[in-house]
């Protein structure tokens, strides 16, 4: 028995390490969707992305090829800043420095940053060409809008100034030395650009996007993200009283109704094949995961409830909507060797990386 038990476990590791020794990614030895037209920070959205055909998808290159821009007037984004209602013109280039640093710590590694500058530049690089097509009123010309003094999705070289202080000129010039080895880089599904989404830690393997938002992509799938568990704030534990928990609730299911036991005020659970909370029973009424998360302040959809002694807990694992590049397990492979090309056919299979003119 002894030994089964041993060769059962020998297997499970074999079939787990396989996906990152073919990539060349290594192995340890030790043991938060980018928003729509109308964006907030990629850790903190789970909305539904914008419906679009799911084109036909190519293989990852190696080395970006070459192509006609993707989208119009690409030397600059628009951007609503919400906080001052003022539309700002930043180029391309500048947008690459802030939307890295808005997301990423300028103390990641260079590769993980590499890779999040590819992802975001494609993902408002869709957005942009999305909103020039079909304009929307509210943003007054813009692309999309963002919270730039809250240090969403863009802030400017003047921001980074104020908030590094004496390490400004270390981490600008690594993050130049990034935005020189990514500029004008962009994942392409077809000849669509790829709605690249991201957030900040996996349960320690992606989402589909059809599992948390319905549309389906061919290349936001789900795959093995193990070095995310090793993050700081990969769990975390949310405790509400009955009355807390009751309040939060009725924000999700207005209808429900919740009898004297309060450990009936949960019941049946369904969840993704990644452990996501797909929906869950309260007071009678089925919510689905992200509306959970949302009315209990949870850090993702992948948790588990329990109630005792009239206290309900919720252990979260991950931090995002968990569907496409999780950051925590980018820069976890770039520290084991990982190429941001690598990275991104992991997080982003069967797209290709296009060099377009920016």
């Amino acid at each position: 028995m002894k030994g089964k038990t041993l060769l059962g476990l020998l297997l499970f590791l074999i079939m787990f390490l396989i996906p990152f020794l073919s990539m060349g990614a290594k192995i340890p030895d030790k043991t938060d969707k980018p928003g729509s037209k109308s964006s907030s920070s990629a850790v903190q959205s789970g909305q539904q992305p914008q419906s679009q055909a799911e084109p036909q998808s190519q293989p990852v290159s190696q080395t970006p090829q070459s192509s006609a821009p993707t989208a119009p007037n690409t030397a600059q984004f628009k951007i609503l800043d919400t906080k001052s209602n003022q539309v700002l013109t930043v180029s391309d280039r500048d947008f690459l420095y802030g939307a890295i640093v808005t997301e990423m710590s300028p103390e990641s590694q260079p590769e993980a940053l590499k890779a999040q500058g590819v992802a975001a530049y494609t993902y408002y690089s869709r957005l942009r060409t999305q909103e020039r097509a079909t304009p929307t009123a509210a943003l007054k010309g813009a692309d999309f809008s963002a919270d730039t003094q809250g240090w969403q999705i863009y802030a400017s070289k003047a921001q980074m100034q104020e908030r590094w202080g004496t390490k400004f000129d270390e981490y600008y010039n690594k993050l130049t030395q990034v935005v020189n080895a990514v500029y004008g880089q962009v994942l392409k599904s077809g000849d669509d650009l790829a709605d690249a989404t991201y957030y900040a830690i996996s349960s320690g393997r992606t989402e589909t996007s059809e599992d948390i938002w319905g549309g389906k992509r061919s290349y936001l799938v789900s795959v093995a993200s193990p070095g995310d568990i090793f993050a700081g704030g990969y769990q975390t534990t949310v405790t509400l009283s009955a009355d807390q928990f009751k309040a939060a609730a009725l924000k999700a299911a207005p209808k429900a109704s919740f009898g004297t036991d309060a450990a009936k005020w949960a019941g049946t659970v369904s969840r993704t094949a990644a452990g996501s909370v797909k929906t869950i029973e309260i007071g009678g009424v089925s919510v689905t995961g992200n509306d959970a998360r949302s009315a209990f302040g949870l850090r993702s959809a992948n948790f588990t409830l329990t109630c005792k002694d009239n206290a309900f807990t919720f252990v979260v694992k991950g931090y995002g909507h968990g569907v496409g590049m999780s950051q925590v397990g980018a820069d976890y492979m770039a520290s084991q060797g990982s190429t941001y090309k690598q990275i991104l056919a992991w997080y982003y299979p069967t797209t290709s990386l296009t060099a377009v003119a920016a």
